[in-house]
């Protein structure tokens, strides 16, 4: 089992209780099953920092090195989806590398509206 902090991680929209393993979007309950969890959880106490693909899938799947799977890409996929139009705001795909919770701030830098 991860080792997660005691607390609660709270924006204007996301709120995870990592001691219910619980998470909340704009006030509505996610239904999350117990991995979605450990992968929201493990990415948002790290938040600000990737969090590489390896280290997801030793710590949450218990896979080695060299095992070859899609499964983390899929979670993420759901993870988005159940977080609406907030997925790919606060989850945070580094190509090639992991990924990286980014803690939500009202105004974006000016090159995210660059992007058509």
């Amino acid at each position: 089992m991860l080792s997660l902090p005691n607390t609660t991680y709270r924006d204007e929209h996301f709120i995870v209780d990592f001691q219910k393993q619980a998470a909340s979007i704009d006030s509505r309950a996610m239904t999350l099953t117990r991995k979605e969890f450990e992968l929201i959880a493990t990415l948002c106490s790290n938040a600000g920092e990737i969090v590489p693909r390896d280290v997801l899938l030793r710590d949450i799947w218990g896979y080695s090195p060299e095992i070859r799977t899609r499964t983390l890409d899929v979670h993420i996929r759901r993870l988005r989806k159940k977080m609406g139009a907030f997925g790919d705001l606060y989850i945070e795909t580094i190509f090639g590398v992991g990924y990286r919770f980014q803690p939500y701030r009202a105004t974006r830098p000016f090159y995210n509206h660059l992007v058509a």
